[in-house]
């Protein structure tokens, strides 16, 4: 193989390992009650189940951004950026699914680290070149490990008796809006990653809505407050559309 593959097949073979791993791996729905000190029979940081879904999107996605990586952009500089962070964070991602049923407080080591790394390769992204195939597919990841990594800490605060869940779930969220707004001021022309930050705060919102309602009351105030963040800084960065 011409070395200049070895990479970019490493990638694809990485994300597609990370892919097929939930076909193979133990399913998880979130944690059961008795795995944590505090039995808690719902996390109020815990997104509505339908969110989730994503999962598809961001497989298919980051799967078609490797094979186009392979066979078209092998020796982009611009691709080469974002291909060790994205491969440690895929090669986490497996990791994540074989003991996130049954290591609540490894796992959620795991996707923190996880987290940074995709948003390592998210900050590194070139937003002009290939955007739709490199940029956007990086912004979906990190935006929903943003939100997924603060969940699990979240629910290891609630579960071992740090703090209130409710009280968590707000902290988390608060977290994430501020944190979330930073990096999408970083990458103001992908308002992917704010879009899928958006998504999941809504989610908090709609399991919590007759439930937890101060915590649902605050999720649906960020979420909103995260997407008028985020069409903003799109607007600021100018309206005009930087090429493919």
């Amino acid at each position: 193989m011409d070395q200049k593959y070895i990479i970019p097949a490493a990638t694809l073979a990485l994300g597609a390992a990370f892919a097929a791993a939930p076909a193979f791996a133990p399913e998880f729905i979130g944690y059961a009650a008795g795995q944590l000190p505090v039995a808690i029979a719902r996390h109020a940081v815990q997104p509505a189940g339908y969110a989730f879904a994503i999962w598809g999107v961001i497989y298919t996605w980051l799967f078609a951004s490797a094979v186009f990586g392979l066979l078209r952009r092998a020796d982009s500089l611009a691709w080469a950026a974002t291909r060790p962070a994205l491969m440690g964070a895929a090669a986490l991602g497996t990791v994540w699914l074989f003991i996130a049923a049954n290591a609540p407080l490894a796992a959620t080591g795991v996707i923190v680290v996880m987290a940074a790394l995709c948003l390592t390769a998210f900050l590194r992204a070139d937003t002009e070149i290939d955007r739709w195939i490199l940029s956007a597919p990086l912004a979906i990841f990190a935006g929903w490990l943003s939100a997924a990594s603060l969940v699990s800490v979240g629910i290891m605060l609630g579960g071992y008796g740090l703090m209130g869940h409710q009280a968590a779930a707000v902290l988390m969220v608060a977290l994430l809006v501020v944190g979330a707004i930073y990096v999408q001021s970083r990458q103001k022309y992908m308002p992917v990653y704010g879009a899928t930050v958006t998504w999941a705060i809504i989610a908090v919102a709609v399991v919590n809505w007759g439930v937890e309602p101060m915590v649902a009351q605050i999720a649906a105030a960020a979420a909103f407050i995260m997407a008028v963040a985020t069409a903003l800084l799109r607007i600021r960065a100018g309206m005009k559309s930087k090429p493919a």
